[in-house]
């Protein structure tokens, strides 16, 4: 029982929850890029929310399946074909041997997750199945999946048919919004430079990858800020380097760095960096630490009401 990759698209890597608390020797989290789309398959599916799955990036693949299995796509709308025939995102879909799935055009977000009811047949790297692209380890031969790839599928089972409640249907479509807390050095920056910032004017650069989300735009002025010594970064954080430019630190980014940090994207937003697109325009809304909490518990209650809805 396998996944044949006909067409591997552009970025199509297994991912999954990714390697938390490794950030002391130097690695990154990893794993899925908008984890908050793969938890909606997974849990459509009845996996637990960081099960294994495939991360679609801009441009879908084409896979052939040789076995019964329920499928769910969440995440970036694009035009779906099973067989020829058109299907939807946010539901369970049954595949039988010998079906074809087609990736077409992207109509909005940047990843899609492609949910499996069962399980990727790969040896696990520090507890994960995710793919690191930059480090080059994890899932398939730490790479992008290729034409020609055959990944096992063990346990695959069919579930019934459902899909996710309006509610929980995201939509890409909109001016994206980034909720932030105010960076550790920000009191470097001038007033007129914070203000600046936050009231956006950036856009997404194409050299973005998994690392790191660049800005392009009206640099902002770093003139006398003080050299900064190596500190800590992970997922969100904003550092501004000497080009005026703030980089956003992503899945794989760097664990320490020595430019100054303007701000930090909260946890409960850092799924939409995932479903940036290139020349997308972002806008920034401060809130405090409790704002933060409060807004990331909610999302956590989100998910773990879902069972009980479906």
């Amino acid at each position: 029982m396998s996944l044949h990759i006909i067409k591997p698209g552009l970025q199509t890597t297994i991912q999954d929850g990714g390697r938390p608390g490794n950030l002391r020797w130097g690695l990154a989290r990893g794993g899925a890029a908008d984890t908050f789309a793969m938890a909606l398959g997974n849990l459509l599916l009845g996996n637990p929310a960081s099960h294994p799955c495939l991360e679609v990036a801009v441009t879908g693949p084409e896979i052939e399946f040789t076995c019964d299995v329920s499928i769910a796509v969440t995440g970036a709308r694009f035009d779906l074909t099973l067989n020829e025939q058109a299907i939807a995102n946010d539901r369970v879909i049954a595949v039988r041997p010998g079906d074809r799935l087609r990736f077409g055009a992207l109509k909005s977000g940047a990843r899609a997750y492609i949910a499996l009811a069962g399980h990727i047949g790969l040896p696990p790297i520090l507890g994960s199945l995710s793919t690191h692209v930059i480090a080059g380890f994890g899932g398939l031969q730490g790479r992008p999946l290729q034409a020609g790839d055959r990944i096992s599928l063990r346990q695959c089972r069919q579930e019934s048919a459902r899909q996710l409640p309006p509610a929980y249907r995201l939509d890409y479509s909109t001016r994206p919004l980034l909720r932030v807390v105010t960076g550790l050095e920000a009191q470097h920056f001038s007033d007129d430079t914070l203000a600046r910032f936050y009231q956006g004017g950036f856009t997404v650069s194409p050299q973005s990858n998994r690392m790191g989300i660049r800005l392009a735009g009206e640099p902002l002025p770093v003139e006398g800020i003080p050299q900064q010594v190596s500190s800590a970064l992970c997922p969100g954080t904003v550092q501004v380097p000497p080009n005026g430019l703030p980089i956003i630190s992503f899945v794989e980014g760097q664990t320490i760095g020595g430019y100054p940090r303007i701000a930090h994207v909260i946890s409960a937003d850092l799924h939409r960096l995932g479903q940036l697109t290139a020349s997308a325009r972002l806008d920034f809304e401060v809130v405090d630490q409790h704002a933060a909490h409060r807004i990331l518990a909610g999302k956590y209650r989100l998910l773990a009401e879902l069972p009980s809805l479906l």
